[in-house]
């Protein structure tokens, strides 16, 4: 191996490739939101927050055309800084619609990319410069720490599901949203979803400490870990996370391994820019470090050596929601209650609401919607797993129904009172399971369900 310069020249190519993906990922995460924000933050939105609904249309909108500003290499020093503000800001209004992990992971993904963003009007292919040693060591950090914080978490939780490695027999057909190959991979014999469990879990704990070795073992570590990306990508409908963590891995990948390009790519300095960029990337990791492992370690039950030092720094940054702890599925959820909408306007006779994503007709087939995250139709899913009283956003959900928001009916599929307010509305509570196959077959239906009772009060305006 070499090192110093030399050996930081060989992640030209992954930076070119890395902004253009992150760009990706922006637009992904700007135009999903498009369609949506009004409804869940706006004006007569679900939870009213935004300073006004041009205001907001015009951050997402904005958002996206500076995501395709930076793909194509147009002042990446400019933008990516200004991709990190506008979601920021609309995480902060955003609440409980924009407090995914995908959305910290953008985060601080856009923060670190700041110290890798080049001085350049525009990059081109042939015109890659080198990143600092200590950005891309940052970048290397934030893998580790999401990949293998995954894996930690499922087995410092306690979590029985993961430890008897029983966690994707449950998995496909209870996560959030699930896709039509989740209906076919949860009907797998349980002996192969148990080897998928111990193989997830040996990929999200021994993959990772790869990375801090030879270049070769670092390789194979990338190959591993956007490889599972991919599976999980096959089997759910996870966002933009799939393709941000793949784009963190394209860090693990030397220009020497790009080796169908590397003759193309001039290696070239930012002079005293990169200097100053190199001394900015340590002073980062002077304080991005050890907050970040007073979290990771937080997260896995235990407290680090002079964690009263760190403590102050966390709180300092914690408003910019730029160093976060990682970890999905830490527990394993079990069963699949859904909460079935239904208004009436005599109480008497009811009619459902249908979302746009999530199960509610048994008929309806699992949707392929990642990377657009419709939000609501997530945030039912953690509904359905508490109670009514826990959610304030669902009680302003049904007010919102109650009085004919257009903005809030835009965010379901059908409406059955045809965009005017309902007398009355209630909220059941059902269990979902995927249907047998035979079922699937001979009857049409993806999914069977039982009542389980009231989830809320039958409410009207009065």
């Amino acid at each position: 191996m070499t090192t110093g310069a030399s050996a930081m020249s060989r992640f030209c190519v992954s930076r070119f490739v890395f902004l253009r993906l992150l760009g990706c990922v922006y637009l992904c995460a700007f135009g999903s939101l498009v369609p949506q924000i009004v409804g869940l933050v706006g004006r007569n939105g679900i939870l009213p927050a935004g300073p006004s609904d041009a205001v907001l249309r015009a951050a997402c909108i904005g958002g996206s055309l500076v995501s395709i500003v930076l793909i194509a290499g147009f002042v990446p020093i400019v933008a990516v800084p200004l991709l990190w503000l506008i979601y920021w800001w609309l995480s902060t209004i955003g609440a409980d619609f924009l407090s995914f992990q995908w959305d910290a992971l953008l985060l601080e993904t856009g923060a670190l990319a700041m110290l890798v963003a080049p001085m350049v009007w525009r990059e081109g292919a042939s015109d890659p410069h080198e990143p600092p040693r200590a950005a891309v060591w940052l970048m290397w950090w934030l893998v580790f720490r999401l990949m293998f914080g995954s894996g930690a978490v499922k087995l410092a939780s306690g979590d029985p599901t993961w430890r008897d490695l029983t966690a994707m027999t449950f998995h496909y057909e209870t996560q959030p949203i699930p896709n039509p190959l989740a209906f076919y991979a949860h009907h797998l014999p349980v002996a192969f979803n148990k080897a998928s469990t111990a193989v997830t879990l040996a990929i999200e704990l021994a993959a990772p400490l790869l990375i801090v070795g030879p270049r070769r073992l670092r390789l194979v570590a990338a190959v591993i870990l956007v490889g599972l990306q991919l599976l999980i990508a096959a089997t759910g409908n996870f966002a933009f996370f799939n393709l941000l963590s793949i784009a963190l891995c394209v860090w693990l990948v030397d220009d020497a391994a790009f080796s169908y390009g590397v003759s193309a790519f001039r290696r070239t300095s930012d002079g005293p820019a990169k200097a100053g960029r190199s001394v900015l990337s340590i002073a980062a990791a002077v304080v991005i470090v050890p907050v970040s492992l007073l979290h990771f370690t937080s997260s896995l039950g235990f407290l680090i050596p002079g964690w009263q030092i760190a403590a102050p720094l966390a709180e300092i940054v914690a408003p910019l929601r730029s160093v976060n702890t990682y970890g999905l599925f830490a527990v394993m959820t079990t069963t699949r209650p859904e909460i079935i909408v239904e208004g009436s306007d005599d109480g008497e006779e009811w009619q459902a609401y249908e979302f746009a994503y999530k199960p509610g007709d048994l008929r309806r087939r699992p949707p392929v919607v990642a990377p657009h995250q419709p939000r609501l139709d997530w945030q039912m899913w953690f509904a359905a797993l508490g109670r009514y009283e826990e959610n304030p956003w669902f009680q302003n959900f049904c007010v919102r129904l109650l009085q004919g928001s257009p903005e809030v009916q835009h965010l379901l599929a059908r409406d059955p009172f045809g965009g005017r307010a309902p007398r009355y509305i209630r909220a059941e509570l059902y269990q979902y399971h995927f249907a047998r196959m035979s079922a699937r077959r001979a009857e049409g239906v993806w999914w069977t369900r039982e009542r389980l009772g009231a989830y809320a009060p039958v409410l009207s305006l009065r």
